[in-house]
């Protein structure tokens, strides 16, 4: 038991007069509270969760055939922490949700305040725009939407190739958003953005370690919106194979800005790592609350007194200092994101090895 910072006096009846005469003036007590405000560590209401995609996927399925994406504006099923129900967040400052769209079917054009990402976890004909330029989506890339950016999605119908349905998995950053009464979003006036911009533009003007002359960043994020996994995944196996691994992490990159070399937005870290076939990793905890994507493999991931055995694409969320272990059964590799940028920038952020 971590002993409290500050411990309140017994108040008497005449200090509980005093308070409530405080109280008709909107005043309170510091005194009274302090303990509640200054903690010796981090206190959150999330807990570790763990949401099995073999158990969901059918009843996102379900969803596709009793409401359409444009009836639901975003198709989605809301992936709520266990101890913040009803608040529609995975952590206290993230939300995630398992998002669907079906060949044939648009998700409109919209933006919004809140910053978001994607990692697909199924696409045969998946696509988004982002701000004129589109995407193909692949299983395991990572997709941005800057914030106020212009997006739409969609599925090419099953004569072109869309032959299944695109799943993927949401990140935003609304909590936090909303925290701060920031929150503004809007219509696009058509259903779908027109194409401003060939597809691999944003890529080759940004992501081949060059920019475009005297660039200046419009935005905070990444001037890059998709990031395809192949690559991603080839830089793991390479690091893999030259050595050596991380005790807790294994192998493990963080996505980053290309012009800055920052998080890619500037509110939600992201991360990818691989943890060899037998890998058991030593306990790690960081101030962070982090949510996890398996991308490929199976395992099980020790969470303070719990533990959670995973396959491809399950998600599981570790709270703010709790204490986590990877272990891999076969070859995995895991997605992640945090808000760990803000924390990073308030100079809050720490990390311990245990």
């Amino acid at each position: 038991m971590t002993k409290p910072f500050y411990a309140a006096p017994d108040a008497s009846a005449a200090m509980r007069e005093f308070y409530a005469r405080l109280a008709q003036k909107n005043a309170a007590p510091l005194w009274e509270a302090l303990a509640q405000l200054v903690t010796p560590e981090p206190v959150t209401l999330t807990q570790p969760a763990h949401w099995s995609y073999s158990e969901l996927r059918p009843l996102l399925l379900e969803a596709g055939q009793r409401i359409s994406a444009e009836q639901a504006e975003r198709r989605v099923l809301v992936l709520e922490n266990p101890g913040l129900r009803g608040s529609v967040r995975i952590t206290e400052s993230l939300y995630a949700g398992l998002q669907l769209v079906l060949p044939g079917e648009i998700a409109r054009s919209h933006r919004h305040q809140a910053s978001a990402l994607r990692f697909v976890l199924e696409s045969n004909g998946g696509f988004t725009a982002v701000e004129g330029e589109r995407a193909a989506m692949q299983a395991g890339d990572f997709i941005l939407t800057p914030s106020w950016a212009w997006h739409d999605h969609g599925n090419l119908p099953a004569s072109e190739d869309g032959a299944g349905p695109a799943i993927w998995l949401d990140g935003l950053d609304i909590p936090l958003v909303n925290s701060l009464s920031g929150s503004f979003a809007e219509h696009y006036p058509a259903e779908q953005q027109p194409l401003a911009r060939p597809e691999g533009d944003a890529q080759a003007c940004y992501a081949a370690n060059m920019l475009p002359l005297e660039y200046r960043a419009p935005r905070l994020s990444s001037p890059v919106f998709a990031y395809p996994y192949a690559r991603s995944r080839a830089a793991l196996q390479q690091l893999y194979q030259n050595g050596p691994l991380d005790a807790t992490h294994g192998i493990k990159l963080q996505y980053v800005n290309p012009a800055t070399g920052g998080a890619p937005l500037p509110t939600i870290g992201a991360f990818l790592q691989l943890l060899p076939a037998g890998f058991s990793g030593a306990a790690y905890r960081s101030s962070d609350a982090t949510i996890y994507c398996v991308a490929e493999g199976s395992g099980s991931s020790r969470v303070g007194a719990q533990t959670f055995a995973w396959q491809e694409h399950d998600v599981f969320v570790v709270p703010n200092w709790q204490p986590v272990a990877h272990s891999a059964t076969s070859e995995a590799v895991l997605f992640s994101f945090s808000d760990r940028p803000v924390q990073k920038a308030l100079g809050l952020w720490r990390e311990q090895a245990l």
